[in-house]
Order: C-alpha cells, then sequence, then structure tokens
C-alpha cells in the first residue's frame, strides 16, 4: 500500500487530492470493528458491506434498495464506510482550494491514474471517496445532520456508479416499465412524466426494475438491472393517480417536495431481476385520452438520455458520451405522448412491449 498523506493541510487542491483521499480511507477502515451498524446489500453481481453510525441512514440503505434474488457465484465485494467527526479517529472534511479551481475533470483524471475516484459537495462540506483497487468507500460528513438530502432515495449512489462504469456498465437517470422480461427505457428531463409513467405502469399490471436510477448494460442486447426501489411524485401527481388512496394523506415530502415511497408499496408483483430492453421512449405529457407513440430522432433521445445521467454521475463523462451513444444507435426511439388515464397510458405500453416494437 503506498503511503498516505502525513501532513495535515487547510484546503485540498490538485496536488494534495491523491495523498488527501488515502488519508481519509485509511481513517475510515481503522474504525470498521467498531460498534457502528453494517448492512450487507445484495446486488447484480455486487456485494456491499455498509458500516453506518446513524440508524436513519442504515434505515435508508436497507429500505431502499432491491436485494438481488441471487448472487453470482463469486460477486465483487465493496466495503462502504459513512462516518464523520465525533467518531474516534476520523477527522473533520478538509474543503477544496477554491483560490486554485481546476476543471472537475482534470481532477477525476488526476484521481483515476491513482486508482481512486472523489468528489466534493461544498454546500454540504461533505466528500465520496473511493479506492478502486480494493473497492472500498467512504462518506465523509461534517456532522451526522449532513447526510445529503437526496440519497435517502439513491444510498451510495456514487460509489456503485464508479464500480459499475469500470465493468461496461451505467448507472443510468431513467425509468423503466416490462412485462415478460421485456422492456422499455423513458428518459426526459424533470416534469417529463417520466415517473408518473412509471408509477401508472405499475398500478395497472407492468413492472419496472426502477425509477430514477437503474443499471444498463450493453451485452448481446441492452440490459437493465434493478438497484433502488424509490419512487418519487409531486402532490399534484400523487393524487391523480390516486395514491392516497393506497398509501394515505400523511406521507411526508422530500427535500424536491415530493413524497418518496417505493415499488412495494404499490405492486405486489416481485421487481424482475432483469429486463431486455426494446426501444427508449421520450414521455411527453398530453392533453387528449389517447397515448400516442410515434419515432423520435436519436440525437433528440441521446440528449435526453446522457444529459441528466452525466450531470448527475461524477466523472466518466467520455466513457459516458460513448455508453449512451451505444444505447441509443440499438435501440429505436420513441416519442410517447401521454394519454389523461393512467390505465389507458399502462394498456398502451403494455401492448406496445408485447406487440415487438420495443
Amino acid at each position: 500500500m503506498e503511503p498516505v498523506l502525513r501532513e495535515r493541510v487547510e484546503a485540498v487542491s490538485i496536488g494534495t487530492v491523491v495523498d488527501y483521499v488515502r488519508r481519509v480511507i485509511s481513517e475510515a477502515r481503522d474504525v470498521r470493528c467498531s460498534s457502528g451498524a453494517g448492512n450487507p446489500v445484495s446486488l447484480p453481481g455486487l456485494a456491499v458491506d455498509t458500516l453506518s453510525f446513524d440508524p436513519a441512514i442504515t434505515e435508508a440503505i436497507g429500505r431502499q434498495f432491491v436485494q438481488a434474488p441471487s448472487a453470482d457465484p463469486a460477486p465483487s465485494r465493496m466495503q462502504a464506510f459513512i462516518v464523520h467527526p465525533g467518531i474516534e479517529g476520523v477527522s473533520s472534511p478538509v474543503p477544496w482550494d477554491v483560490s486554485k479551481p481546476c476543471h472537475p475533470q482534470r481532477i477525476a483524471d488526476v484521481l483515476r491514474e491513482a486508482g481512486l475516484d472523489a468528489y466534493y459537495f461544498s454546500d454540504l462540506d461533505h466528500w465520496h471517496l473511493y479506492d478502486r483497487t480494493t473497492a472500498t468507500a467512504v462518506q465523509l460528513m461534517r456532522d451526522v445532520g449532513h447526510y445529503p438530502p437526496w440519497e435517502t432515495g439513491a444510498p451510495l449512489r456514487p460509489f456503485l456508479h464508479w464500480h459499475y462504469a469500470q465493468t461496461g456498465r451505467r448507472l443510468t437517470h431513467c425509468g423503466t416499465l416490462g412485462i415478460g422480461g421485456k422492456g422499455i427505457i423513458l428518459a426526459g428531463a424533470g416534469g417529463s412524466g417520466k415517473s408518473g409513467t412509471v408509477i401508472a405502469g405499475l398500478l395497472h399490471g407492468l413492472q419496472s426494475v426502477g425509477d430514477d436510477y437503474v443499471l444498463l448494460e450493453a451485452g448481446s442486447d441492452v440490459s437493465a438491472y434493478p438497484l433502488f426501489a424509490t419512487l418519487k411524485q409531486d402532490p399534484a401527481g400523487f393524487e391523480r393517480l390516486r395514491l392516497n388512496e393506497r398509501l394515505g394523506n400523511d406521507l411526508p415530502l422530500n427535500w424536491q417536495g415530493k413524497h418518496q415511497f417505493t415499488i412495494r408499496d404499490v405492486s405486489t408483483d416481485p421487481v424482475p431481476s432483469r429486463l431486455s430492453i426494446g426501444a427508449l421512449l421520450l414521455p411527453k405529457i398530453g392533453g387528449s385520452g389517447r397515448t400516442e407513440i410515434s419515432p423520435v430522432g436519436r440525437a433528440e433521445a441521446m440528449i435526453a438520455l446522457a444529459a441528466s445521467s452525466i450531470y448527475q454521475m461524477p466523472g466518466e463523462r467520455e466513457s459516458g458520451f460513448r455508453f449512451f451513444g451505444e444505447i441509443t444507435r440499438r435501440l429505436p426511439c420513441f416519442r410517447v405522448t401521454l394519454g389523461t388515464d393512467p390505465a389507458e397510458v399502462a394498456g398502451r405500453l403494455g401492448d406496445f412491449i408485447l406487440a415487438g416494437a420495443a
């Protein structure tokens, strides 16, 4: 193992970031035998052991993941540590040196050359750190109250992104619907109707391997695998889909002002372990009673699929564009203008999938 930084620094720069990341990871590994709560998770080709010192974080990890039904004979293993000052041996986060700005991609390149990944959230004084050679992940927070609010729905997301990117797969910001092992992916910006379409499908007999963040693979065919069970819907959509009748009226709002729940809360069907993806659809909220599906250009589809995925996943930008370019090259791409009746939307998409157009 290479030596870690011995001198404390006031701010991290491109010249010290590699040593700083190694030091923090070394500190976190030294507390692994303490009394923190472990929470093992089985994911596609990956077993994750998480050490957290906060029950709320441990609960989020246990609730939001879709556990793989059966692990690979010899899955990769990751150790993840969620730590903060106050835990013996854990130092306070050191901020990035804003007096020496550097392009994020250059930082990612320097880290990758050392077998590392890292990202700093300045507003929360929070680091995500990952050692590729040992598959060790560390979230270093200012204190337990500064856990990023968006991660309650997608815990450990940056680490899973970095791990799976090494294997040629990608965490992708999209939704999925399927039936009989076949499926579609839905991509679009916020407000396009993507999440509402996924929930409408689940409420009316279709299946999903996830909304928001899904694991995609471009092998002999395009496949989608589940990671997170999280679903989200704004109050207007929550009422339109009549979710209040199923989940009650007192479900709290998350940091985005949306209700957050899981696939298991709205569907009794098991989450498929895989969907064979046959088409990429760009949803658009319409005003008629009928859902219409029509071809759309690959350039528009590529932007819809790639832009938000790459923006939300630190590093791996160049390989990300190549991956999403391959996805849109291989899949037929369509615009789906959504009808106003959730049951009709689900029925139309189910017919589309079963007809083999997807």
